[in-house]
């Protein structure tokens, strides 16, 4: 086991290189298995979610192969199987898309529920309605999510609520039914326009990712192809609050600077300054940050996958914020770490009031998701003293060289092992 040991007070200056996006990787390399041929994938970010992924994939006897660290080659030809066990699952909150993508594949699938970051219930109910709209039946048993069909059929679904993971999974098990699928109130991030894109690329016909109304007409075979993931928004804007934070100036190069618009605005409204590229930001932050009330919302609005990092900053903001957390229940389980470093923060039910402090003091802390870890990174850097930020396998699921990044932004944070205190009395 390992931990961050970081040593804080110092403003981030540079520029950082954002890798491949995670919440498309996880969706697209499922999606491979629908073709009839190889695919290589490129951009692939360097994280264990995409290296357990992979490994599922081999497992069903698919054939994979490292081109480079950032690209890989999967022949699915060989897959033979549509089982995906409950210990290869357990880890990985992707493990879900296997049933859509195994259903479109073998009209069969058999997955374990997800598991992943622990921040509230992950219903699969809207995409169980979408299964069986395109005929599947689908059945929870022995711990086990069981999909099956004799044909897939096109249909209309309506989601419930904006579910990425259902659009998602609607999407791969109909690209190959037949007819036409529409999927209503569909989710738009921009993870979902980029398997769409994947999926086109390969043959299939997929028009209206990224609004409200995706409409997916079923094709009968999907060819191998070539494809570049675009740049992970999640992680750009981690590294944007991060200098802000510690009132830094960092260029973020290889990014889409529209996919980062909510972003934008709420860093501007706490006082940064930001200057957009072509494929770059540069942020900078003079003086303390502003105060400002977010609310999390399904994309185009502000992501809640940046709520615990933004928080972060806001804890040392002038004046008292208000964050609503508007997509999970369970979200604000880091306040009580940041409140170990001085941060002054009320938890009511999915609201959190922050009242701004001079500055967060180091302490020992624990990231107890993959982006609360990210976030006590970033109060880390921000606090005096030395802190130490530990259960760091959360944080490598979707952060690649993540110390290595913030080392050459000018921060002093180490990766070192956990000393078990037995161990070493025992071996002195």
């Amino acid at each position: 086991m390992e931990k961050f040991v970081i040593n804080g007070g110092k403003p981030l200056v540079g520029s950082v290189h954002i890798s491949g996006a995670k919440n498309a990787a996880v969706a697209i390399l499922p999606a491979v298995l629908l073709a009839d041929g190889p695919c290589v994938i490129e951009n692939l970010p360097e994280i264990s979610d995409v290296s357990t992924l992979l490994r599922a994939i081999k497992q069903l006897g698919a054939d994979v192969r490292a081109v480079n660290k950032s690209t890989v080659e999967i022949n699915p030809i060989p897959a033979n199987t549509f089982v995906i066990d409950k210990k290869m699952a357990e880890g990985m909150r992707a493990s879900s898309y296997f049933l859509g993508a195994l259903l479109g594949r073998h009209n069969r699938a058999r997955v374990a529920p997800p598991g992943g970051c622990d921040f509230g219930v992950r219903p699969i109910d809207q995409h169980i309605k979408g299964f069986e709209a395109l005929g599947a039946k689908v059945i929870i048993e022995n711990g086990m999510v069981d999909a099956r069909a004799s044909v897939l059929r096109g249909c209309s679904v309506y989601l419930d609520v904006v579910s990425v993971g259902a659009t998602i999974n609607i999407m791969l098990a109909a690209a190959k039914a037949r007819g036409l699928t529409v999927i209503e109130n569909a989710a738009r991030e921009p993870h979902i326009v980029d398997l769409a894109n994947f999926l086109n690329s390969m043959g299939a016909n997929i028009m209206g990712a990224g609004t409200s109304v995706i409409k997916i007409r079923g094709v009968e075979h999907l060819h191998g192809t070539n494809y570049s993931i675009i740049p992970d928004q999640i992680e750009a804007g981690t590294y944007m609050v991060a200098a802000a934070a510690t009132g830094g100036d960092v260029l973020i190069e290889n990014v889409i600077p529209k996919h980062l618009e909510s972003i934008i605005a709420k860093l501007e409204e706490a006082g940064a300054e930001i200057t957009e590229y072509d494929e770059a930001v540069r942020v900078k932050m003079t003086g303390r940050p502003k105060c400002c009330n977010v609310k999390t919302m399904p994309h185009p609005g502000f992501p809640t996958d940046m709520q615990p990092q933004f928080a972060t900053l806001l804890a040392v903001a002038d004046g008292t914020s208000i964050v609503t957390e508007g997509v999970w229940d369970n979200r604000f389980r880091y306040m009580e770490k940041l409140i170990s470093m001085g941060a002054k923060v009320r938890v009511d039910g999915k609201t959190a009031v922050i009242t701004g402090v001079e500055k967060l003091t180091s302490a020992p802390v624990a990231a107890v998701d993959l982006r609360a870890g990210a976030a006590m990174i970033i109060a880390g850097l921000m606090a005096e003293g030395t802190t130490e930020v530990e259960s760091i396998i959360y944080i490598d699921r979707g952060y690649e060289n993540v110390a290595e990044k913030f080392q050459k932004l000018g921060a002093d944070i180490k990766r070192v092992p956990i000393i078990n205190k037995e161990t070493a009395y025992k071996n002195a």
